[in-house]
């Protein structure tokens, strides 16, 4: 993940936030609408950038290490 994918996705929570707190969201319904309604607000933010680079910014780096071990230790 790069600056631009976390920029978007830390402003899809927040704009999330916002609207919930705002409108005090009560219920399921109501709440996934606020999150559907954050990503459309991060998406278009995302596509106006593209836009505007002529290239995308969604980059095919993982920030987790490929093929890492993870090994549980055996207790002693």
């Amino acid at each position: 993940m790069d600056d631009f994918e976390l920029i978007f996705t830390m402003l899809g929570e927040r704009s999330t936030t916002e609207i919930h707190r705002t409108e005090d969201s009560k219920g399921v319904l109501k709440l996934k609408a606020d999150s559907n309604a954050g990503g459309i607000i991060a998406g278009d933010a995302r596509k106006q950038l593209e836009k505007r680079l002529g290239r995308s910014v969604v980059s095919n780096k993982n920030f987790l290490k490929q093929n890492e071990d993870k090994k549980l230790s055996k207790p002693k």
